[in-house]
């Protein structure tokens, strides 16, 4: 049996529509879906710093992209020393990926239009039902999660064999039915890998689209076994809450905490991060 404790982390002005994060040492890393800014938020001074990521637009324009052009940043992974931010490739406007070095704060862009046709003629997924929001890379090979949002509900995990995502040729894709509430399936929002443990989180969210939010029904954290596939556990963890970003605070014998991020669909530039504690 596992027990879920919820608790507000930090909360921060600057940051929009977060959808995405990572911890490193004291930083907190945060992306936002419509920024071209990646965040990084000490958690024990409480500063924030801003770090451009896009260039093709001018400084005051990388705060809250208009929907239609937004780079849809949903995905923020790590490897070693690289962070690695991907868009969803929801539409034709989202297929970008930013790998920004940690030490030398070096970054680079990279088009993954080719990987995602590919990923979507594999798995049978449709544009309309496409929608990338979490990802792991291990060094070795990636997992990319498919929320099932759309009309389709195609919740699934792809494996991708190799480290550069811009070549994937061997590629395996993965179903998966989640929690519902109300016949509204949940779907996946981000992943982090522990151990041999995919802990994901998703969320109910009562739309037929991609695209178009819906009405926020609850949201679900759970884990699936990186070998077998099969869900370990699944708890409910709020009945309002989107969450869309989770990153591990830290594990011991009895409890493993993470810090999750929430999408709140506004323009308003603040940011909740939140404690989530599971007891084993």
């Amino acid at each position: 049996m596992h027990s879920t404790t919820l608790e507000v982390f930090a909360e921060i002005d600057g940051i929009g529509s977060a959808s995405g994060l990572f911890l490193h040492a004291d930083l907190l890393h945060i992306i936002g879906d419509n920024s071209g800014h990646l965040n990084e938020y000490n958690i024990k001074t409480k500063a924030l710093r801003k770090i451009q990521i896009l260039f093709d637009k001018a400084p005051d324009q990388l705060e809250n992209i208009p929907k239609s052009l937004k780079p849809d940043f949903e995905i923020l992974c790590q490897h070693g020393n690289k962070l690695y931010i991907l868009g969803s490739g929801s539409t034709s406007k989202r297929n970008l990926m930013i790998e920004f070095n940690l030490e030398t704060k070096k970054v680079v862009q990279k088009d993954l239009t080719e990987t995602y046709t590919r990923l979507k003629s594999i798995a049978k997924i449709d544009e309309h039902n496409f929608n990338l929001e979490g990802a792991i890379f291990t060094g070795k090979e990636w997992l990319l999660f498919n929320r099932g949002n759309g009309i389709d509900a195609k919740n699934g995990r792809f494996k991708i064999e190799g480290a550069d995502l811009t070549k994937a040729d061997r590629i395996k894709f993965n179903s998966f039915k989640l929690p519902n509430i109300n016949h509204v399936e949940s779907s996946f929002t981000d992943a982090a890998l522990v151990k041999n443990e995919i802990f994901f989180i998703a969320t109910a969210e009562d739309t037929k689209s991609t695209y178009t939010d819906g009405e926020i029904l609850g949201s679900f954290i759970g884990s699936i076994n990186l070998q077998t596939l099969k869900l370990t556990f699944s708890n409910k963890i709020s009945d309002n809450h989107k969450f869309e970003g989770i990153t591990l605070l830290s594990q011991s014998k009895h409890n493993t905490s993470f810090l999750l991020c929430e999408d709140r669909d506004n323009e308003e530039l603040k940011t909740v991060i939140y404690k989530l504690v599971i007891s084993h």
